[in-house]
């Protein structure tokens, strides 16, 4: 049994290393070279090669025209089975709401306890919007939509390193119903959110994205709260 600890150990090692790569091209605004994303790993050139062959074989990574890489189009196949019962129910709503304000909307569930992530978003089809796209991670002490989830928890599942300020501003966003953040995520990006729980789903949250507000913040928290009190009473909450 002990022979078998240290290849159980590597094999772990390698795993995660290929998670990271691709969470390290997903946060990536632009394709990455392969030195890049050694460096973003810490580890050696050779090591990021061997580990990018193998998600390049699975379709999971390609290249551009001039090497870099991106994430490939096998993620699309997978991302499409993952919470595939709360996307289906959610995007009409959050297509109605992208439509109604003029807004990118989208629904970010909690991620391993201390992340937000995108599952989907509806971006309006007759105004320009804010490209945001499923998958987009963050931690929940920060932006809209992770400030949202965290105000839906009870304090005792919050990270341990939430400050004192951002308690603070949770107690004045629950007293208001919506969170409200200005470049804390993405640059320039302003977003108003508020929480929803559902039967059976992890805790979420519904946000509008934009440059800037075309309503007052409490015309927007006000669509987003009908918009997932309908979310709750179809999914028979």
């Amino acid at each position: 049994m002990a022979k078998d600890a240290p290849a159980n150990a590597a094999g772990s090692q390698t795993l995660s290393r290929g998670i990271r790569v691709l969470e390290v091209l997903a946060d990536a605004e632009r394709p990455l070279t392969i030195d890049e994303v050694a460096a973003a790993l810490g580890v050696h050139r050779s090591v990021a090669y061997r580990l990018l062959r193998t998600l390049e074989d699975h379709g999971l990574v390609t290249r551009d025209a001039a090497g870099r890489l991106l994430l490939g189009a096998g993620l699309a196949a997978l991302a499409a089975g993952v919470q595939r019962d709360l996307q289906q129910l959610a995007l009409p709503e959050l297509a109605e709401v992208a439509e109604d304000l003029g807004m990118t909307c989208l629904l970010a569930v909690l991620l391993d306890g201390d992340e937000a992530v995108t599952l989907v978003s509806a971006s309006p089809r007759r105004t320009a919007a804010v490209s945001y796209r499923p998958g987009h991670r963050h931690p929940i002490t920060r932006g809209g939509p992770g400030k949202a989830i965290l105000l839906g928890l009870p304090e005792r599942s919050w990270p341990a390193d939430v400050p004192e300020e951002l308690r603070a501003e949770v107690v004045e966003s629950r007293l208001r119903g919506y969170t409200v953040s200005h470049d804390e995520v993405v640059p320039s990006l302003r977003s108003v959110a508020v929480p929803l729980s559902l039967p059976g789903q992890p805790p979420a949250s519904i946000a509008v994205i934009h440059v800037s507000f075309p309503r007052p913040e409490a015309e927007l928290a006000e669509r987003l709260q009908e918009a997932a009190a309908r979310l709750q009473r179809a999914s028979g909450a």
